[in-house]
């Protein structure tokens, strides 16, 4: 059996005979068509460039994506969680705002006390000196005080008698019923009560009052 032998391009076509060369001339190779290195750089640039631009748009896309979705997420949350929050900021406002009342009625009440304490017939002889100066016809006028203020109060009622117009006749009873502070004034058709107690009481329902209107309104103003 014949073996093949390997053709290395040196035989002659025009004669079928094979051009001489040395035995040990290695086969001829074809010449290779190379590309210039500045070509190739060129285009390995390109093709990084537009890797680049196309990594950075998927990513920016990635990234809008991904934000839309956190801000709904958080508005979703939000508008949950706004209602309770709502709730609990006018429950703290309320709870402030009575705690700021109650705490200007304890002070209030307690420079009240030491006052009265310290001037205890001030207000009673502010209210004989008002009645004084309008009740110049009454025929008697009788004002009942605790029974430590009652020569004080007599005094001070007459002192003012002499230029108040009151030609009447003045009776001061001490009551030892009545606090010290309180008192009242009569005459024959009406009269006028100074008592500490009943104006804490008429305080108290005006606060009471108070923080429940401003309740009412903020229950309004909330769609409640």
């Amino acid at each position: 059996m014949a073996q093949l032998a390997r053709f290395t391009f040196d035989l002659n076509l025009e004669d079928g005979t094979r051009a001489a060369r040395p035995a040990n001339d290695p086969p001829q190779s074809l010449p290779m068509v190379g590309i210039p290195e500045d070509v190739v750089a060129q285009l390995v640039a390109a093709a990084r460039q537009e890797a680049y631009a196309e990594g950075m748009a998927a990513g920016q896309r990635n990234a809008a994506n991904t934000a839309t979705q956190t801000i709904a997420a958080a508005s979703g949350t939000l508008a949950t969680q706004a209602g309770p929050m709502a709730a609990a900021l006018d429950e703290a406002m309320a709870r402030h705002r009575s705690e700021a009342v109650e705490l200007a009625l304890g002070i209030g009440r307690k420079l009240a006390l030491h006052l009265v304490a310290r001037y205890p017939q001030a207000e009673l002889e502010a209210l004989v000196s008002e009645c004084l100066s309008s009740l110049g016809g009454v025929p008697h006028l009788v004002i009942r005080c605790h029974p430590d203020l009652a020569d004080a109060i007599r005094d001070n009622a007459t002192a003012q008698m002499a230029h108040s117009g009151f030609s009447g006749r003045l009776v001061v009873m001490g009551d030892p019923d009545i606090r010290l502070g309180d008192g009242r004034i009569e005459w024959v058709d009406g009269g006028v009560v100074r008592d500490i107690a009943q104006t804490a009481r008429e305080i108290d329902r005006q606060i009471t009052s108070y923080l429940s209107a401003h309740g009412r309104h903020d229950d309004e103003e909330n769609g409640a």
